[in-house]
Order: C-alpha cells, then sequence, then structure tokens
C-alpha cells in the first residue's frame, strides 16, 4: 500500500518572487535540482511520502525566481520508475486550477526527481490531524468543493483527449495553495480511461491506501471512476469529523472510519460525528444533505455512487445555504449584541472586573444626537473590540471607559482566526468581526458560549493612524 506524498509541514510564506508557469513540462538538469535545493539540504524539507522527501527550493524561470516543490524518489522507496513515468506523462497534458501543476521532471542516473508549484498550506491531512488548524465549516467545504472540481476534471476529460482514474484519493493528496484553494496531487497510481463512459472499468492489480479503498475495488480488481468517488467520500467524512481514515481511536473492531461513521448515521445520530469544534456552525439542512451525501458516495454497489459531476453541483448547493444561513446568523448575532450592551450598560452589573462600568454612566445618557461610544476594552497588535460604527443609534456615552489590554493571540482565537465566516462588514478604522469570550474571565471561547463581542482590526491601509487610535479612546 501507498502513503502520502504530499509535502506536510506548515511552512513560512515565501520571500522569493512567484510567477504564474504556463510553459509545458520541462526537463532539468541534475546540476539544476542541486542548485535548487542546496545540494539536499534537509533544512529545506518540507515532507516526505512512499516516493521520497520533498523539498522547498527555488528555481529560476526566465528573469525571476519561482518557489517550487522538489520531489525526489528514494532507492528504499516502494515507488520507482513505473510511477515515476506515469506522473510525468499524466501531468504534462494535464492543467486545471484545482490539479498541482508539474513544471518539470529530471531524470539522472538513478535519480529520478519531480518539480511541482510550490503550495504554501501543505496538506489538507496536516491541517485536520497534525497541525490543529482551526477550520471553519463553510472552509471545509469549500476544500471540499475545490478537490471535487479537480477530480470532475480528471473524470470528465474536459479539454483533454482522455479521462483519469486518480487511484489514490486522500486528504494527504490534497493540497492547500495560500488562499486554501484545493489541489489533487501525486498521480503516480493513476490510470487512463476513455471519456465519457461513466461505467468503463480497468483490470488492474489493487493498489491505493488503506482506509480509502473502494471494497468493490478491491474484491474484484475491476477499477473506476466511482473508485474515486468512494475515496472521496471518506476524505468527507475526515472533514466532518476530523478522523482519520484509519484511526486506532475508535473501537477496537472498526479502525475504519467509513464504518464507524455509517453505523451512527444509518441509527440516526449523526451529530455524533460532527467535529465539535464545528458543530455549531452547521445549519441543519447543510449536516443532513451533506451526510445524505456522503452515503451514497460510499455505497456499496458502484453504480450506486454518485458522479463527481453530481458532488461538485451538490457541494456548491451546500456552501450557498450555509452562507446565507450564517448572514441570517450574523444579523441576529449582532441585534442580540446591541440588545445585550444596552440592557448591560442601563443596568451595570456590581461584580468587580475590568469590564465594570462605572455607576457614572446613568448620569451620561444623551439625547439621540450624542455621538455613540460603547467601547469598553481593547487590545494590543492594532486589534480592539469597538461597536461605535454600527450603534449611532443608540444614546449612552461613556466619559472614561476602563480598559483592559488583550493580547493579540486571545482575540486570534476568540474569532477563529478571524474567520470569514464571523466577519461583520467593514469600517473606516478597518474589518469587524464576531468573536466570543468568557464571561467573567474574558478569555476566549467557542462560537456561541460566554459574551458576543465586535473585534474591530485596524486595516494596513486604513486611514487612521495609530495615535487616532489611541486619541479615539
Amino acid at each position: 500500500m501507498f502513503v502520502s506524498t504530499g509535502y506536510g509541514k506548515e511552512s513560512e510564506p515565501s520571500t522569493s518572487s512567484s510567477v504564474q508557469w504556463s510553459q509545458p513540462c520541462r526537463q532539468f538538469e541534475f546540476p539544476e535540482i542541486l542548485l535548487a535545493t542546496e545540494n539536499f539540504d534537509e533544512s529545506l524539507v518540507v515532507g516526505s511520502g512512499g516516493f521520497g522527501k520533498v523539498y522547498k527550493g527555488t528555481i529560476v524561470n526566465g528573469s525571476s525566481f519561482v518557489v517550487v516543490a522538489i520531489k525526489r524518489l528514494d532507492s528504499m522507496s516502494n515507488q520507482g520508475a513505473a510511477e515515476f513515468w506515469a506522473e510525468v506523462e499524466m501531468l504534462s497534458k494535464l492543467r486545471h486550477c484545482h490539479l498541482v501543476s508539474l513544471i518539470g521532471y529530471c531524470k539522472h542516473e538513478k535519480e529520478m526527481i519531480l518539480v511541482y508549484e510550490y503550495m504554501p498550506h501543505g496538506t489538507l491531512e496536516d491541517h485536520l490531524h497534525k497541525l490543529g488548524t482551526p477550520l471553519s465549516w463553510l472552509q471545509r467545504l469549500k476544500i471540499c468543493i475545490g478537490a471535487s472540481r479537480g477530480l470532475h476534471y480528471l473524470h470528465t476529460g474536459t479539454g483533454i483527449e482522455f479521462g483519469v482514474i486518480h487511484r489514490d484519493v486522500k486528504s494527504s493528496n490534497i493540497l492547500l495553495q495560500e488562499s486554501w484553494a484545493a489541489k489533487i496531487s501525486d498521480f503516480g497510481l493513476s490510470k487512463i480511461g476513455p471519456t465519457n463512459q461513466p461505467s468503463t472499468y480497468v483490470n488492474t492489480l489493487v493498489k491505493g491506501t488503506f482506509g480509502y479503498l473502494d471494497p468493490n475495488y478491491f474484491t474484484t480488481g475491476r477499477l473506476t471512476r466511482k473508485s474515486d468517488v468512494y475515496a472521496f467520500g471518506v476524505v468527507m467524512l475526515e472533514v466532518l469529523c476530523r478522523k482519520r481514515a484509519v484511526d486506532r481511536s475508535l473501537d477496537e473492531e472498526q479502525w475504519g472510519l467509513a464504518t464507524w461513521a455509517q453505523d451512527f448515521i444509518k441509527e440516526g445520530n449523526s451529530k455524533h460525528i460532527i467535529d465539535p469544534d464545528i458543530s455549531g456552525q452547521i445549519s441543519a439542512r447543510c449536516i443532513k444533505e451533506f451526510v445524505r451525501l456522503v452515503e451514497r458516495c460510499l455505497h456499496n454497489n458502484p453504480k450506486q455512487r454518485p458522479t463527481m459531476a453530481e458532488i461538485v453541483v451538490i457541494l456548491e448547493s451546500l456552501s450557498t445555504i450555509q452562507q446565507k444561513t450564517n448572514s441570517l446568523l450574523q444579523a441576529t448575532t449582532v441585534r442580540t449584541i446591541f440588545s445585550r450592551m444596552f440592557n448591560m450598560f442601563l443596568f451595570p452589573s456590581n461584580k468587580g472586573n475590568s469590564a465594570h462600568i462605572d455607576s457614572k454612566l446613568a448620569g451620561n445618557i444623551k439625547g439621540n444626537n450624542t455621538k455613540t461610544l460603547m467601547t469598553n476594552v481593547k487590545a494590543d497588535n492594532n486589534t480592539i473590540v469597538d461597536v461605535r460604527d454600527v450603534c449611532d443609534d443608540l444614546s449612552i456615552r461613556i466619559p472614561d471607559p476602563s480598559f483592559r489590554v488583550f493580547k493579540f493571540a486571545d482575540l486570534d482565537c476568540a474569532t477563529r482566526n478571524f474567520s470569514q465566516d464571523l466577519h461583520l462588514g467593514l469600517g473606516r478604522f478597518g474589518e469587524m468581526f464576531l468573536g466570543w469570550v468568557d464571561e467573567k474571565s474574558f478569555a476566549p471561547s467557542r462560537c456561541g458560549d460566554g459574551i458576543a463581542v465586535v473585534v474591530k482590526r485596524r486595516s494596513s491601509s486604513s486611514s487612521q493612524e495609530y495615535n487616532q487610535f489611541l486619541v479615539s479612546f
């Protein structure tokens, strides 16, 4: 069985200039590879897999420098020349925004090296299972949509003369750009098949990765596009549950994620398999349709599984539904925030804390023409909790507010890394985000728990300077 060849370390953004690579697949000389990787310096290793190590390197493209991922075949690898040339042949003919581009290759004596576009965020597997990256439900949906578009392109042969069955779809073979757009990678096991014939199969030796293997393909040796669909169904479960395809934390007799999750789904207990970090974010309709799609992808009979084209359409519709739900939730939440704040200022708590509003507030209630200032906390790193720009209809002014200084990391956590799902709008100062903090300690809390706050983050392009930031309070 083959394991990931995606590169997985979280890396810092490159300072080198990067350009779109539009040339056909290029053959590199070995000295060029040595120069790009500083003689395969171990400090440049960004991942490893069944093929070998992957290095971050820089190559010359005309007058520009391009950051690339350089995959070097390990002499001890189970993969070899067949997989190497299969990938070169496949990717030299394929170009799609959701497929990782092969820039070139190098064959020098026993050295077999592939040069790809560099993907700054590494693999989906890393963010789900290793780095613990906060990924909102909407972000996860968008990643699934990107990957499904890439697979749809492969299967239908749009713009090419043949269709491709990937044969090793998994989270470690889904790479992420700086914008978090998903791209399919690693075509060493892929097979070419005729287009426009969904039921066509290829008789081949069974290869792939445990946990993602289509049981029908494993039993019969007949590889079809629906085998990729099954594997993608497992990926969607990973995204929903944040558990590995083969997870030893599950029941001893059910290490396979697909079997474990399907048992809950059949019992009508889908909510028990959802990653707790996103359980409060998913609309009831969205989770129902998403789980139904997963069930169809994992169907024992390949003919009952959807095509990748159907999957793309369904996921895009779910994304639209979720975005509308989020907009309604945010509008409702903002109204609730201001209602609670209004009550808080009218009837301040006697409990002592840094956000306590002095009783002098009662004597500072002005007319409706008074400029509203309802700011009771601020933070370092130019991020403040401020609702001035959206509360002008209230009539409270705080003359000498007591400030609480937040660490940027806490506000980053409270707003889920300033997630676009929690984006409330744009003001003169910058963007506003919804966040959640504990009612007593003001530490970051989970979405929906504690107190909802508005975090206003200064934009680098804002006309307001730091001194104005200080004076305004």
